[in-house]
């Protein structure tokens, strides 16, 4: 496969949507999606390529606080210590979606994409992603710029890409352990 451009304003969606879809196909993965500032987003994109059914099952548009508490178990103390838009949000989104869907991976997405709601310290454009699943998880921030929407699709590509990082990266683990 080749790699995913550097700069993520170079993919095109339905490309690393379908790219994606091929990755789980051959590995066997199924994968879902824990959504707040894409609202609903990555599920869409995942969706669009035909035969999607056999990795993606459900995704979850958990906008607001309770929303991630009632659908995904973010306990309320992690939302009220560190917010929303925190490693440790997206992480819990993680490990939630996995336990609840069942899928292997999963990706999930917070962050303010504005125009208004951001602070100093979460500025607009702050998105924290991550992937994992019920056990494990990485996140990493990344500070967007553009609009709404700018905002919006950048982390829509961010975490497509990095799902298909974690499944490429995987099988080759795999490959150099044989």
């Amino acid at each position: 496969m080749p790699a995913i451009p550097s700069t993520l304003e170079d993919c095109d969606t339905l490309a690393l949507a379908t790219r994606l879809g091929e990755a789980c196909k051959a590995r066997g993965v199924s994968v879902t999606a824990a959504e707040s500032c894409t609202g609903g987003g990555v599920a869409h994109a995942i969706t669009e390529v035909a035969g999607s059914s056999a990795y993606f099952e459900t995704g979850y548009v958990t906008y607001s606080n309770a929303a991630k508490t009632r659908q995904l178990g973010v306990p309320e103390a992690t939302l009220a210590t560190h917010g929303a838009v925190s490693r440790e949000v997206v992480e819990a989104m993680v490990a939630g979606a996995c336990r609840d869907s069942g899928a292997n991976l999963a990706v999930a997405i917070s962050g303010v994409a504005g125009p208004g709601g951001g602070s100093q310290a979460k500025p607009v454009g702050t998105v924290w992603l991550a992937w994992g699943d019920a056990v494990t998880q990485w996140a990493v921030c990344h500070h967007f710029g553009g609009d709404r929407h700018a905002v919006r699709e950048q982390a829509l590509r961010a975490a497509l890409a990095g799902l298909i990082e974690r499944l490429e990266g995987a099988q080759a683990s795999q490959e150099k352990s044989l």
